[in-house]
C-alpha cells in the first residue's frame, strides 16, 4: 500500500518510527514532512497528506502531532478526506469499519510508540464494512458538495 505520512515537530520522532515499520512491512511510504523537531505549523503538513489521499496519489494517510486533534481537523478540510483521531485501538478500528477513514491521526504526546504501532497496524488491516454505512458516507460527501 502507498501511504502518505506527515507530522509537525511534536509528531516527528513518532513519524520516523512508524515510517520504518511501514517500510519493513513492504508499504511504500511518502514522507510529506516535517523533517526535524524544529517548531512548525501542523496544518501545512496535514493538508499535503490529505491532498495526496484525496487525489489518489496515496491510498491512505497518517498525520501526527502532539494530540492528533488539530491534525485531524486540518486534514478533514480537504474534500474527500475522512480523517479519524485514533488514539486508541477501538476508535481506530471503528473508523475503518464504519467510516472508511482514509487518514489516521494520532497524538505523539498521548500515544506511546508501541501502542501507536499497534493502532496503525490495526487501522491499515481493518476493512470497511459497507452496508448501512455507505449511505452515511454519501451524506458526508453531500455536505462537502453543499447539497445537504
Amino acid at each position: 500500500m502507498r501511504i502518505a505520512i506527515g507530522s509537525d515537530h511534536a509528531g516527528f520522532p513518532l513519524k520516523e518510527e512508524l515510517k520504518q515499520v511501514l517500510k519493513e512491512q513492504g508499504h511504500e511510504v511518502v514522507d510529506l514532512g516535517t523533517d526535524s523537531e524544529e517548531p512548525v505549523d501542523y496544518p501545512l503538513f496535514c493538508v499535503k497528506v490529505g491532498r495526496a489521499v484525496a487525489e489518489g496519489r496515496s491510498e491512505r494517510g497518517i498525520v501526527l502531532g502532539g494530540s492528533g486533534q488539530g491534525e485531524q481537523m486540518a486534514a478533514n478540510k480537504v474534500h474527500g478526506v475522512r480523517a479519524a483521531l485514533g488514539n486508541d485501538m477501538y476508535t481506530a478500528r471503528l473508523s475503518r469499519q464504519h467510516n472508511d477513514a482514509n487518514v489516521l491521526s494520532m497524538g505523539a504526546r498521548i500515544v506511546a510508540p508501541t501502542l501507536a504501532r499497534e493502532i496503525m497496524e490495526l487501522w491499515l488491516a481493518t476493512p470497511f464494512e459497507g452496508g448501512r454505512h455507505v449511505e452515511r458516507l454519501e451524506e458526508i460527501s453531500m455536505i462537502e458538495r453543499g447539497e445537504l
